[in-house]
């Protein structure tokens, strides 16, 4: 089964697999079981590295922003480097510069602009399978569906791993890299960036190409990419298609629009901007797109801290959760031949899990916290022990005799 090949869509066709093994007996599934419970010791014990390092991790960023914060040093309207500054936590915004364009000779793309990439995708077979389990004669049956579909991709797909391979034969490379441009040199007024601060230059924008017009005879323009196809809209596994990006446009009087403001804090050496190390241990060097003021590109900072130790928390809670599932799933391993008894002790297994889970996550939590803030560290204990007594509450007296 095919269908008209074009630039959204692809040919596609499927086959079905159905593989039989013995069911397994108890010994069998026991043995399974054991192997979870060595990999969920191990997320339990790496849960508590990453809650408790965390906390550590979140107040010495926000202790070393609020330093920061009150010895930053705003530049305005900077001509030249003010030696005064050396070596002090400034702040500044204004345009990027760059010594000379970005140029790509395979294209002919020229740029003047911090970072340029080039992005090279081909036109491949990719595998999708889906797969269900069923029992049947004594035997457990899985019936895999197998699904090849073309589409463009910027990485090679090995064929050689797919379970059909004949007739879906991807190239083993392509014809053109995929390559990203930086800039040697990048300022904002006399200063020159760090390379960590031109790193943080990395808002992608895609290059139009509807005035250029392609060197080889062979390649076509078509939406804004380079095909090396005679026929964009008919592709073949082995084409291949080009797209530039740019970031950090820098350029005066480019038609593309004005150069791109940036707002940065770093330590000044000289006419160079570097990291600023504070007195907590952490490093400043922050870039921001956008004129923007030093209270706000530090507001910026914590709010990102935030979300960097909410996202983590949330990672170490599901870490333990899993880690006490994979461990306790033992249980119900033995009872998994009695369907009711079973349902009843995987819910029980589970309240457990998210109940041991909570607590100990906001223990490690408080531990975090008792260095360098006791007093918030004490009711955040009191606050684990809620999940253990509400699961307690709901657990009926036993009837005296």
């Amino acid at each position: 089964m095919s269908t008209a090949n074009l630039p959204g869509e692809g040919m596609r066709n499927e086959h079905v697999k159905v593989t039989s093994r013995k069911k397994p007996g108890i010994l069998e599934r026991m043995s399974e079981t054991a192997g979870g419970m060595v990999v969920g010791i191990g997320l339990f014990a790496l849960s508590f590295y990453i809650l408790f390092t965390n906390e550590g991790r979140a107040l010495k960023t926000a202790t070393s922003l609020d330093e920061g914060l009150s010895q930053v040093v705003p530049l305005h309207d900077i001509i030249t480097v003010d030696p005064e500054n050396e070596g002090r936590l400034v702040h500044l915004s204004g345009a990027l510069r760059t010594s000379q364009p970005l140029y790509d000779p395979n294209y002919g793309i020229s740029i003047h602009a911090v970072k340029l990439k080039r992005q090279v995708e081909m036109y491949q077979w990719v595998e999708y399978d889906d797969s269900r389990e069923y029992e049947e004669n004594g035997e457990v049956k899985t019936e895999t569906k197998y699904t090849y579909n073309t589409e463009w991709k910027s990485e090679v797909i090995n064929s050689r791993n797919f379970d059909k391979e004949i007739g879906h034969i991807n190239p083993s490379a392509m014809a053109v890299e995929s390559v990203t441009v930086v800039a040697p040199y990048v300022s904002v007024g006399p200063l020159y960036l760090s390379a960590g601060l031109v790193e943080k230059v990395d808002t992608f924008k895609q290059l139009s190409l509807v005035r250029l017009s392609p060197l080889d005879a062979f390649v076509t323009v078509y939406e804004d990419s380079f095909y090396h196809t005679h026929n964009p809209r008919r592709p073949e596994v082995g084409d291949v298609r080009v797209s530039f990006y740019y970031a950090g446009l820098s350029g005066d009087n480019s038609p593309l629009g004005p150069a791109q403001v940036v707002s940065i804090v770093a330590r000044q050496r000289k006419d160079q901007l570097v990291p600023f190390k504070t007195k907590s241990g952490d490093v400043l060097e922050i870039l921001y797109q956008g004129a923007l003021s030093a209270q706000e590109v530090f507001e910026k900072e914590h709010e990102s801290n935030q979300m960097k130790t909410w996202a983590l928390r949330a990672g170490g809670w599901l870490m333990m959760f899993l880690g006490i599932s994979l461990m306790t799933r033992i249980l119900h391993t033995i009872v998994d031949w009695l369907p009711i008894v079973r349902d009843l002790v995987s819910l029980g297994l589970r309240i457990f899990a998210v109940s041991v889970a909570t607590s100990l996550s906001l223990l490690t939590i408080a531990a975090g916290w008792l260095f360098y803030r006791p007093l918030w560290a004490v009711l955040l204990a009191g606050l684990a022990a809620v999940p253990i007594i509400l699961t307690r509450a709901r657990v009926p007296p036993k009837k005296h005799q």
